[in-house]
């Protein structure tokens, strides 16, 4: 690794102002008691005809640091629940009856899903595995008949003819998301990871980052589930991401997509990414001229498209993250901790980026794993976003959060407190009201630094940098192929506040086209194309 002189001093300050905003509504959480309905986090879910279908995730709360500790088999959800929550009633299955290779995966933690119409997909996920005697990543897909698993598990009758399973490499995948645009499937980021956690990166564990969007299509018409049109593209540099929140989107345009919301771990910091990536059916694209703060971890969200005024919403609700109000005062902390926070990022007609910290937060530190469960009789797009603009009513319940972690401290995890900690038997009503003097806190998400890269085309492998400091921080970089390759990172030393030059060495660019990215204060990223003749 080469390095270039430097030294490391935080000083970044934020701007907040208290606007006005063309999303005018108070959001009301209300809870609702289900008798014998358990806490859970992690899992998967799916709804038809107003009853919800729960599979997998965690029993206890967030993970302990000791690997013997570590992701019990014991805390694993071994049970289906059907959730009636218009007639508060709960329904329940035991897995037991499946075979294994079905019923291993479904107890497991981080499975990427979708609903799909009737039927819902189901990607990987971590767990122990008996078969296996190891906690493992799994290579699963399994579709779920839901319409017709609800009926059995409601009645009490076989549950194994509602499910198909095929195992491929490429499912193999904890901690991604999953999307779907026109008629692909997007497997978006996640990890592969074998054995237990620990926090020093010992040697119970084998973590590797897919850095990838998977695009394919799924065949459940047979007996045999299949897929085809297989296609990946790999960023070591932007989709390094795993734990994040998968957010549909309706772009300025009009089209429906995703955006890859925060997330884990950079590569060169213990910190979450803060920049979001759009993923639409022409590729992806990193928006680095904007910071997200207020949420960094999977919590639940919902995407609300103001069709009027070309405006795209999207709502958090608490969880984890670097970022969190105390009063009026934005605190960094880069441990990491449970927030109350419930914000909003909104896209506006010209694309623009915006963040706003609203004035109410959740009851508790909590929401970390939790899923929104939409109100899918509010109109809404194929992807769930909410057509805003088509309701026309003062308040209305646009849909429900379940379970997540509950922490009663912010540093549960780095004070080894986990024990602590708990899934959250807790369903919210969540409510939308007409408050058309609604003020809110908007966080100035703008990325202040550039570089310029002379002469470009290069014909020596060596070009001048040139760039800006508005305050002395860490600068690394990372040089990579198109094709997603890291060929170079390092850090950047000897730089001073206000204007820098330098000359940078591309020596190990072995292709033509080379991407040059530069972090400045494990925050801000900026790339530039460098072509190497």
């Amino acid at each position: 690794m080469k390095k270039y002189i430097f030294i490391i001093i935080l000083l970044l300050s934020f701007k907040a102002t208290v606007a006005q905003n063309s999303f005018s509504y108070d959001v009301q959480l209300t809870p609702i008691a289900i008798a014998n309905l358990p806490g859970l986090h992690s899992y998967v879910f799916a709804q038809h005809n107003g009853k919800w279908l729960v599979i997998g995730g965690r029993k206890d709360g967030i993970h302990a640091r000791q690997p013997f500790n570590a992701f019990p088999q014991t805390q694993n959800n071994t049970d289906i629940y059907v959730i009636d929550v218009n007639t508060k009633q709960l329904w329940s299955a035991s897995l037991n009856s499946l075979t294994a290779g079905i019923a291993e995966q479904l107890q497991s933690t981080n499975m990427n899903f979708h609903q799909d119409r009737n039927t819902l997909y189901i990607i990987g996920g971590y767990a122990f595995s008996a078969t296996a005697d190891d906690h493992i990543t799994f290579d699963k897909l399994t579709s779920v008949d839901v319409p017709n698993l609800i009926t059995a598990v409601i009645a009490g009758t076989p549950i194994t003819p509602y499910f198909k399973q095929i195992s491929d490499p490429i499912f193999q995948n904890t901690g991604g998301q999953l999307g779907k645009i026109g008629p692909d499937f997007y497997l978006v980021g996640g990890q592969v990871f074998t054995g237990r956690y620990n926090p020093n990166n010992g040697g119970s564990f084998v973590q590797s980052y897919l850095s990838q969007i998977q695009k394919f299509t799924i065949d459940n018409s047979g007996i045999q589930l299949s897929y085809d049109n297989y296609s990946t593209v790999t960023d070591a540099v932007n989709l390094h991401r795993r734990d994040y929140n998968l957010v549909p989107q309706v772009f300025p345009n009009g089209e429906e997509g995703y955006t890859i919301s925060s997330g884990v771990f950079q590569i060169n910091a213990d910190l979450p990414f803060l920049y979001p990536v759009d993923i639409k059916s022409s590729g992806y694209f990193p928006q680095t001229q904007f910071n997200q703060y207020l949420s960094n971890y999977h919590s639940g969200k919902v995407g609300l498209y103001d069709q009027t005024e070309n405006q795209m919403h999207t709502v958090f609700f608490g969880g984890i993250s670097q970022y969190y109000y105390n009063g009026t005062t934005l605190i960094q902390d880069n441990n990491v901790p449970f927030v109350k926070t419930i914000s909003r990022v909104t896209r506006l007609a010209d694309g623009t980026l915006t963040e706003h910290n609203l004035p109410i937060e959740m009851p508790n530190l909590k929401g970390a794993g939790a899923e929104f469960i939409p109100n899918t009789n509010l109109p809404h797009y194929e992807n769930e976003v909410i057509k805003l603009s088509e309701i026309s009513d003062d308040e209305f319940i646009i849909g429900h959060i379940y379970g997540g972690i509950q922490s009663p401290t912010i540093s549960a995890f780095t004070d080894n407190e986990t024990t602590v900690t708990s899934a959250d038997p807790t369903i919210y009503e969540v409510k939308l009201i007409k408050n058309t003097n609604l003020s809110v806190v908007t966080i100035d998400g703008k990325n202040p630094f550039t570089f310029t890269v002379s002469p470009n085309p290069t014909a020596n492998k060596i070009v001048k940098i040139q760039f800006n400091l508005p305050y002395l921080a860490t600068l690394d970089y990372f040089i990579s192929s198109l094709d997603g390759k890291i060929l170079d990172d390092g850090e950047i030393e000897g730089v001073k506040i206000g204007n820098n030059t330098m000359n940078f060495s591309l020596e190990n660019a072995n292709t033509q086209m080379v991407l040059l990215t530069f972090i400045f204060d494990h925050k801000f990223y900026v790339s530039q194309k460098v072509l190497v003749n």
